[in-house]
């Protein structure tokens, strides 16, 4: 009898994988189809594109603000991390004379694949993570918050100094190195780094990390080593921020300090607010949402032309207020966000359907 029950319960749980992915390639396959019809310049793909850069980069956060506990700012120089290296590896040697040309064509002569690249983009932050959270992490609450933002205005500043001219390219920007031409691309890579987040979250590690957040006390009483699993979090959260940041250089093709502001790390928090702190499809979900309110829906707002008064309401910067009023409506009337600590499953989906089906049957029951 139990075999019989477990191998039910392993043929659902293969069933709703099957279904999952089934949605996934169904996405992509939209996608691609959406990139033949629509032109590049569509204000669509630079949505699709931020949208799943960012989404990454909150789902990181969210591991280690929603579901370990830790209040961390650092997400935008770990992000800087990852720009810098990838750019740094992945530029030709042929156009390094020209990108430092301020620096004797910059002290790395050579250049690596870009898969290799975003790998290393990763390593890199989750080095920097390693050795900033031997003592940052002994802090708790705000004054974590407050040291890791430190961190990431040190490190902005730091890259610009002329004296690292030769691998940084000082204030300059870094330039010409490979960028990405389809909305795939980000998908793709965010896709399989948001789904490895999630398998974490699910293992043994992922409820240590939950524990933490819960109960420090009882966690430590049950034999979790609190230091460690802390400061794994913490390494985890910053690489695929490292990748993330590697992505967002890609987008822009231009890479420069003086982008990677605390402003950023304030946005990423944001999302993972609205979204739901413990939810990883909430933060998908906001971070589209942000993106294209912030990029798209509301520019219309920064449009003179369209003032119908004699009151001149619409003006630029006009989109900032209203999206700000916006966000701060969705707080108050969702304080745990949209998904709060829910997530959106193949059982919940299939459950609503079911309800529908039937409520409607009731109804024509009643009809009748």
């Amino acid at each position: 009898m139990e075999q019989t029950l477990l191998t039910e319960e392993q043929k659902t749980k293969r069933r709703h994988l099957v279904i999952g992915f089934g949605l996934l390639a169904l996405l992509f396959v939209v996608v691609g189809v959406l990139e033949q019809i629509l032109p590049r310049t569509s204000m669509l793909f630079t949505v699709l594109k931020k949208g799943a850069i960012y989404a990454l980069v909150a789902v990181s956060m969210n591991l280690l603000n929603g579901f370990t506990g830790l209040f961390s700012l650092g997400q935008a120089g770990f992000m800087l991390l990852g720009a810098y290296t990838y750019g740094i590896l992945t530029i030709p040697v042929n156009a390094r004379a020209q990108v430092y040309q301020y620096f004797d064509g910059g002290l790395i002569q050579f250049a690596l694949p870009v898969p290799i690249a975003l790998v290393c983009a990763g390593i890199v932050a989750a080095v920097f993570a390693f050795l900033i959270g031997l003592p940052v992490l002994k802090l708790k609450s705000d004054y974590l918050a407050i040291a890791t933002l430190g961190f990431a205005e040190i490190i902005r500043a730091f890259f610009q100094w002329d004296k690292l001219g030769t691998i940084t390219n000082g204030s300059n920007l870094l330039r010409k190195y490979p960028v990405f031409h389809s909305t795939l691309f980000p998908f793709f890579v965010s896709g399989i780094c948001i789904a490895l987040i999630v398998l974490l979250i699910n293992s043994t590690y992922g409820r240590a990390f939950k524990a933490i957040r819960d109960d420090e006390v009882a966690a430590e009483a049950m034999g979790i080593n609190l230091a460690h699993h802390k400061r794994l979090a913490f390494i985890i959260s910053s690489f695929f921020a490292g990748i993330s940041g590697a992505l967002l250089a890609m987008f822009q093709a231009t890479i420069q300090a003086s982008q990677f502001k605390s402003a950023m790390t304030y946005e990423i928090l944001l999302i993972v607010v609205i979204g739901g702190i413990g939810s990883i499809t909430g933060s998908c979900i906001s971070s589209f949402l942000f993106i294209a309110c912030s990029e798209w829906w509301l520019r219309f707002l920064d449009n003179e032309k369209l003032n119908l008064l004699s009151i001149h309401i619409l003006r630029p910067g006009f989109r900032k207020v209203v999206f700000s009023v916006v966000i701060m409506a969705i707080v108050l009337f969702y304080q745990k966000g949209i998904m709060g600590e829910k997530e959106i499953s193949i059982t919940r989906i299939t459950a609503y359907f079911k309800k529908l089906v039937a409520k409607k049957g009731k109804k024509t029951e009643e009809n009748a």
